[in-house]
């Protein structure tokens, strides 16, 4: 009685692909910043909100006026949030004109 094994190893197999992890392109997002104003005692609500529509791309007056009330109301407002070097540029742009800025934070 012979046993043939040869037709147990002549069954074909699938060669087994791996992808190439080296041609992979890992895309990460830049975090955005938030720009935050805070309340103080010697900075009016005008002054604030005309800092804010200045500064700020797209502020409205409506929209700096409830920020503003924000400032006053709760101690900070976020003021605007994006990308860091925009955010730089704004955070220094406010404190400049005299608000008090909360350090720039990742968002």
């Amino acid at each position: 009685m012979e046993i043939r094994l040869a037709a147990v190893y002549d069954m074909a197999t699938a060669p087994t692909v791996t992808p190439d992890r080296v041609n992979q392109v890992t895309r990460k997002t830049y975090p955005n910043y938030k720009v935050i104003v805070l309340n103080d005692d010697f900075n009016t609500f005008q002054h604030v909100a005309e800092c804010l529509v200045k500064y700020i791309p797209g502020m409205s007056g409506d929209r700096a006026w409830d920020l503003t009330n924000q400032v006053h109301y709760e101690g900070q407002a976020i003021v605007w949030v994006g990308p860091q070097e925009p955010a730089e540029l704004y955070h220094q742009q406010l404190r400049r004109a005299g608000l008090t800025m909360a350090p720039l934070e990742a968002a």
